[in-house]
């Protein structure tokens, strides 16, 4: 059982005070707070090893180089990868996807192609395929938030090339049945990429058990610093894809007349990386894992369920998104009140929630609103802090 009180002890950003009110942070699906681990690593790596990776010959590179490829291995390890050649860094799930949309489509996809879609992605799993110039085929959902998987079926066509959907919807908070998604679609022999931005902080994910053709991640969405991220690719695609960047390290040899490319993972990896903040993630994904993922389901589903059970007894109040499988992820809004609103007056109070569309407009389109009130649950997050956050709407309330 986790000691929820020695977690939270070790987020210093966590004991900060917001308008004289104790912080309630609810925003952990936009971004988490970082622990001390991680903190302490990003400072000693600046400290006593800041140089140049992979090319240096003195001390401090060689350093440098080691923490960054033990980090790589560290999350090949989280994943179940098959080898740290299939993990390459980015900047995060978004510049992942773009750059697999980017590769992808210049080898296997034409004009006309299709990507399947669902109805709950992130911008950042629609809008790169609509540059690549892909034709969208999308995914519908039942009323409760889940989808339809009978309508995904029948979605294929000899124009699929590929199957890009979200593991959990940051809206929704649903966790997509992507086992059977991938099975389906490697049935019609069509690769699978999968968004598992809101996903790895909060259960464990196996890509080989998946069996996943490309899996994607934040950095920052699981306690590690922003500007990191993790794209999995299996070999035999990442080997056919060309490099989406040019410039150092990517390279095996460059002459005026041509260049060769570098071995993976590095053809992936155009200029100077982000050394530093690779160990960074890399001790996020160790701290996570230290403190067990079954306990981690536990604290996090009771937080779910306790919250759920709550803002259901305010009058006026419509959940969004209310699948048997989800994570902790409330998305609501408060008759009549606007989710700004709502969402100004609980930061007065301390309580720290998203409001708006969450960067999924298509989403809110189908649902008939221009935005929600959301929020996210983390590790660190109690039931006090719950009972802080439904005796903020109720005050609110009484304004309106």
């Amino acid at each position: 059982m986790l000691n929820i009180q020695a977690i939270r002890a070790g987020f210093p950003i966590l004991q900060t005070k917001v308008y004289n009110k104790q912080l309630v942070y609810f925003d952990n699906a936009a971004t988490t707070q970082k622990p001390k681990p991680v903190i302490d690593k990003i400072v000693a790596g600046y400290s006593h090893s800041n140089a140049n990776i992979h090319r240096g010959v003195h001390y401090l590179s060689q350093l440098a180089t080691e923490a960054h490829e033990v980090a790589r291995e560290t999350a090949r390890k989280f994943l179940n990868a098959r080898n740290s050649s299939e993990m390459i860094f980015t900047h995060g799930t978004t510049e992942a996807i773009n750059l697999v949309a980017s590769s992808f489509s210049k080898v296997f996809l034409k004009p006309g192609d299709e990507v399947i879609v669902s109805a709950m992605e992130h911008h950042s799993n629609i809008v790169p395929w609509q540059l690549q110039g892909a034709t969208l085929k999308v995914v519908p959902l039942f009323e409760n938030g889940e989808l339809n998987l009978e309508a995904y079926t029948r979605l294929f066509s000899t124009r699929t090339r590929l199957v890009a959907v979200t593991h959990v919807s940051n809206v929704l908070g649903t966790i997509n049945p992507v086992g059977e998604m991938i099975r389906i679609a490697h049935a019609h022999d069509v690769p699978v990429l999968i968004d598992g931005a809101q996903a790895v902080a909060h259960f464990p994910v196996d890509v080989r058990a998946l069996d996943a053709d490309f899996y994607v991640f934040s950095g920052h969405k699981i306690y590690a610093p922003t500007g990191t991220g993790i794209l999995y690719g299996k070999e035999k695609w990442l080997e056919r894809m060309p490099p989406w960047q040019g410039g150092g390290e990517m390279i095996a040899s460059v002459t005026f007349e041509k260049t060769t490319f570098n071995e993976l993972p590095y053809k992936f990896e155009a200029g100077t990386p982000d050394f530093i903040g690779s160990t960074g993630l890399a001790e996020a994904l160790r701290f996570v894992e230290s403190l067990g993922w079954e306990d981690i389901h536990q604290h996090e589903e009771a937080l779910l369920k306790y919250a759920t059970e709550r803002i259901k007894t305010i009058e006026g109040v419509r959940i969004f998104g209310q699948s048997p499988a989800k994570g902790g992820v409330i998305s609501f809004l408060v008759d009549p009140i606007h989710h700004y609103d709502m969402g100004m007056l609980l930061d007065r109070l301390g309580i720290a929630v998203r409001t708006g569309h969450h960067c999924a407009e298509p989403l809110m389109s189908m649902l008939h609103i221009e935005g929600t009130v959301r929020a996210s649950f983390a590790v660190y997050n109690t039931f006090d802090e719950i009972d802080a956050l439904i005796a903020g709407i109720e005050q609110i309330k009484t304004m309106f």
